[in-house]
C-alpha cells in the first residue's frame, strides 16, 4: 500500500516508516502537526510531540518526499479513552491533516503512527483513518520496549533527546545525548525506578537526525538551549529548543523504495513542504463512507423470521434465522438486513441496543460473499451506536440451505450492563491480527472473555500462515495468546472452552495434527507460565471441535477460545457438590457409567458450568434400546428416526440438567445453549426443533420451578460435523451450554 506517515520527528514515527517498508508498503508523503506559534517547543498535548518542530521541515530534502504541515489549532476537548468526532479537537487538526493528503495523492491508503502502547494515541489515530477509508499501520504497536530500542540503534536510527521528565534523567546532562550512548543507562533506569526504555510514559522524548530513509542528506545540530520546565529535585523537567542546525548533503543519494512511483504528484514537488489551512472547528468527514441504513430492500415475510431466546436476566442468547422451507434464497444482502432488522427490534423491545451486544456469531451459507455480509454488518453495528465498544463476532459457512434455512443466520449474547472492557484494535502491526471494521478482538464482561475467532493470519501482513492447517492453528494460537495477554491471562491457565472450527478443505487424514499441536502449544505454554509466581492453577477447558464447509479467507482452521479472567484469583478451582443431595427429575433413564463419558465439563465454583455433551451415533443407539417402548435402530448407522431422535433429544435435556445441577446451577442460569447437527442426519430442522422443545416442555411439566417460555432457549447450528476430537467428527447430537450465576 502506498503510506503517508505520521511524523513528530521522534525515533518511533522514523522506526515504524522503516517497519513500512520492510513489510512492503511504500512512503509517498509525509503528515507533521505543530504548533500555531513557531517560538513554542512544547504544547499540552494527550497526542503530539512537538518538541523540535522546528527541524521538521528538514525531514522532506531528507528522505525525498512531500511534507505537509498543520498548525494544531484544536485542543483537548474529547478526553475518553474512545474517541468521538468533536468540533475543536485537536485530533480534528489531525483529520484535516491527512484529508488534505489523500485529496492531492488520492493513492494514498494507509498511514503509519510510532504508536508502541497508547491506546489514547492509537484509537484516535484509527478513528481519523477509519473517517477517511485508511488503514492505520503501527508496526511497533505491543512491542518489547527493551528489544525495540535495541533494534532502533541496531538498525541505524541516530537520535537525541529532546525532552526529559523522568527520575534519573538530568535535563543538564542527558538532553542532547544520542539513544545509543543512554541505552544501558536506560535499561538501569528501568530497573531501579520502573521507566519505559522507550519513554512511552513520557519519561523522554527524542528528534531523528540521521536514519536510513534520510536517503538524501542528514541533519545537524549546530546550537541549542536547554529550557528548564521544573526543577524538581527527584525528577527535573527541561526541554531542547534548537538555535541552529544545518542539512549536510550524502555523498551518494537515493530515493526511498517505490518513491519515484507516485504519479499524482509531479516530481518538482517532491521534497517540497505544504503548509494545510483550515477550521478545525468546523469538521466534516466530507469524504467518510458513513453507513446509510437500508431502506429500500424488499420486505421478507415476518413469519418467516424466527427467534430463540435464554430466558437469563442479567445476560442471555438471542438467535434470528429464516425459515426458507422451499429452498429459494433471497438473496444475502436482503436475508442478512432482515435478520438483523429483527434482531434490533427485538433489542429494542427489551430496553437494549447494539452497545449491550457481546459476541456476535454471524453465520452465511457462502464465504464466498463474506464482503457482502460485512458490507451489510456494519450497516448495523458500528461504533456510533456502541459508545463501549463493538462487540467481537466469529463467522463461519455453515450448510444453511441444505436443512432449509436462509442464507444468514446471526447468534447475539447480550447483557444489560455497561461494564464491558472492549480490546478493538484496527491497526496493523506486528502484535496480533487486526480488526478492521466494527468488530473487536475480545470482551471481557463479568470475569468471561469472549475471544474473536482467530485465523492463523501473520499480523504485519494480514495473509494466511503457511505449512498447511498446523501452521495454521499454531499460528492462530499464538494471536489468540497476544490478545490473552492484553488482559493478564493466558489460553493455557485461563480458558474455559476452546471452540475449533475446521474447513472440510482439511483432509480427515491430516486433522490429528490439528488435536496434536493444540495439545502441543498448550502444554508449552503452560510450562513457560508456570515458572511466574503470579501465574494461578490452571484451568482444565473442554474441546469442541466443529467441521464446516468455509472459514474466512480460506482458512483451513479458526478457534475461539472462552477464558474465565477473575478479579480474585483464587476462585478458579473446581469444585462439585455432593451428586447425593441433589434432586434431579426422573426422566425414565437409569444412572450408568457411560453417561460421565459422553460429557466434557469445566466448573467454577460459584462462578459458571461450561459443558460439551457428545451423543456419537453409538450412543444415541443405546440410548434408544435401553428407552421403554423407544423404536430399535434400523439401517444406516447415521441415520435416525423422528422417534428415536425424541428419545436423544430426551436424554440430552435430561443429563445436561443433571450436569448443571449437581454443580449448583439451574436452566435459568443458562447463557447460551447451542445444539450442533449434521445437516446429513435426515430429521428435519423443524421437527428437531418441536422435538427439543417438546423435551423442555416435559422437563417444565416435571419441575415446577422451571417454566418454558414462548421461544426456544436453545440455539440449533447446521454443521458438517462436531465431536469432542478432531478425529472424530461424527456426533449426530452435540451440547454446547455455558451457565452463570448472577
Amino acid at each position: 500500500m502506498k503510506v503517508v506517515a505520521l511524523v513528530s520527528g521522534g525515533k518511533d514515527s522514523c522506526y515504524a516508516m522503516m517497519k513500512c517498508i520492510q513489510y512492503g508498503h511504500e512512503i509517498v508523503a509525509l503528515a507533521n502537526l505543530m504548533p500555531a506559534d513557531d517560538s513554542v517547543d512544547e504544547l499540552d498535548s494527550y497526542m503530539y510531540q512537538t518538541v523540535g518542530h522546528q527541524i521538521i521541515v528538514s525531514y522532506a530534502e531528507c528522505m525525498g518526499l512531500p511534507l505537509f504541515r498543520r498548525r494544531i489549532q484544536g485542543s483537548t476537548r474529547h478526553q475518553r479513552l474512545s474517541y468521538r468526532t468533536t468540533p475543536g479537537d485537536e485530533v480534528e487538526d489531525m483529520f484535516i491533516l491527512l484529508n488534505e493528503v489523500k485529496r492531492q495523492i488520492p493513492s494514498v491508503a494507509a498511514v503509519s503512527s510510532g504508536a508502541i502502547a497508547s491506546d489514547y494515541q492509537r484509537l484516535r489515530v484509527e478513528s481519523v483513518c477509519s473517517r477517511l477509508g485508511l488503514v492505520s499501520l503501527a508496526y511497533l504497536w505491543k512491542q518489547d520496549q527493551s528489544l525495540l530500542l535495541q533494534e532502533m540503534i541496531e538498525n541505524g536510527i541516530s537520535a537525541i533527546t529532546v525532552k526529559v521528565a523522568a527520575m534519573g534523567l538530568d535535563p543538564a546532562k542527558h538532553l542532547g545525548k544520542e539513544i545509543s550512548s543512554l541505552h544501558s543507562y536506560l535499561h538501569k533506569l528501568k530497573e531501579l525506578y520502573g521507566i519505559n526504555v522507550c519513554g512511552e510514559g513520557g519519561e523522554y522524548e527524542t528528534l531523528t537526525l540521521d536514519c536510513p530513509l534520510f536517503v538524501n542528506a542528514r541533519i545537524m545540530l549546530d546550537e541549542f538551549q536547554v529550557v528548564l520546565h521544573s526543577s524538581d529535585s527527584i525528577a527535573p523537567a527541561g526541554v531542547l529548543h534548537p538555535l541552529a542546525f544545518h542539512v549536510e548533503r550524502k555523498k551518494a543519494h537515493c530515493s526511498l523504495p517505490g518513491s519515484d512511483k507516485t504519479e499524482e504528484f509531479s516530481p518538482e514537488n517532491i521534497g517540497s513542504v505544504f503548509e494545510v489551512q483550515g477550521d478545525c472547528s468546523q469538521t466534516r468527514d466530507t469524504t467518510s463512507q458513513s453507513a446509510v441504513e437500508v431502506t429500500d430492500l424488499i420486505e421478507i415475510a415476518e413469519n418467516k423470521l424466527h427467534i430463540s431466546k435464554t430466558q437469563k436476566d442479567d445476560t442471555f442468547s438471542i438467535s434470528c434465522w429464516l425459515q426458507d422451507s422451499h429452498k429459494r434464497s433471497s438473496g444475502l444482502q436482503e436475508e442478512l438486513t432482515a435478520v438483523l432488522r429483527k434482531i434490533e427490534t427485538r433489542l429494542g423491545a427489551y430496553g437494549f441496543g447494539w452497545e449491550n451486544v457481546l459476541y456476535i456469531h454471524l453465520y452465511i451459507a457462502d464465504m464466498k460473499e463474506f464482503a457482502t455480509a460485512n458490507e451489510t454488518y456494519v450497516k448495523f453495528i458500528k461504533q456510533e451506536k456502541c459508545p463501549f465498544g463493538v462487540p467481537s463476532r466469529s463467522t463461519v459457512e455453515l450448510p444453511l440451505l441444505q436443512v432449509g434455512l436462509g442464507s444468514a443466520y446471526v447468534e447475539v449474547l447480550v447483557a444489560n450492563d455497561h461494564t464491558k472492557r472492549v480490546l478493538h484494535v484496527q491497526s496493523i502491526s506486528s502484535w496480533a491480527p487486526s480488526c478492521i471494521g466494527p468488530y473487536s478482538q475480545a470482551t471481557l464482561d463479568k470475569n468471561i472473555l469472549h475471544m474473536a475467532g482467530q485465523l492463523g493470519l501473520d499480523p504485519p501482513t494480514m495473509a494466511l500462515h503457511e505449512g498447511g492447517v498446523a501452521a495454521e492453528l499454531e499460528k492462530a494460537l499464538e494471536n489468540s495468546e497476544a490478545v490473552a495477554k492484553c488482559f493478564k491471562c493466558s489460553i493455557s491457565a485461563s480458558t474455559i472452552i476452546f471452540v475449533i472450527y475446521c474447513s472440510t478443505l482439511t483432509p480427515p487424514s491430516e486433522r490429528f495434527h490439528i488435536q496434536e499441536k493444540l495439545d502441543v502449544f498448550l502444554k508449552q505454554i503452560k510450562v513457560s507460565h508456570f515458572h511466574k509466581e503470579s501465574m494461578s492453577e490452571a484451568l482444565n477447558p473442554i474441546f469442541l471441535y466443529v467441521l464446516v464447509p468455509g472459514l474466512p479467507k480460506g482458512a483451513l482452521v479458526e478457534i475461539k477460545p472462552i477464558l474465565f479472567v477473575p478479579e480474585d484469583i483464587e476462585a478458579t478451582k473446581e469444585t462439585m457438590q455432593d451428586p447425593s443431595c441433589i434432586r434431579t427429575p426422573n426422566w425414565g433413564f437409569q444412572q450408568a457409567n457411560w453417561h460421565d463419558h459422553c460429557v466434557k465439563r469445566c466448573v467454577i465454583r460459584g462462578e459458571l458450568c461450561a459443558v460439551i455433551l457428545s451423543i456419537t451415533s453409538e450412543l444415541a443407539t443405546k440410548i434408544c434400546s435401553d428407552s421403554l417402548g423407544a423404536e430399535q435402530s434400523k439401517g444406516h448407522p447415521n441415520f435416525f428416526t423422528e422417534g428415536q431422535m425424541k428419545e436423544v433429544s430426551r436424554f440430552c435435556i435430561y443429563l445436561l440438567g443433571k450436569v448443571i445441577m449437581e454443580n449448583g446451577f439451574s436452566w435459568y442460569d443458562t447463557m447460551y445453549l447451542r445444539l450442533y447437527f449434521p445437516a446429513s442426519l435426515g430429521v428435519p430442522l423443524e421437527s428437531l426443533s418441536l422435538l427439543f422443545t417438546n423435551a423442555f416442555t416435559e422437563l417444565a411439566a416435571m419441575d415446577q420451578t422451571f417454566n418454558i417460555g414462548h421461544e426456544p432457549i436453545f440455539n440449533l447450528v447446521p454443521v458438517v460435523g462436531a465431536g469432542s476430537s478432531a478425529t472424530a467428527i461424527d456426533d449426530i447430537i452435540t451440547c454446547e451450554l455455558l451457565t452463570r450465576k448472577l
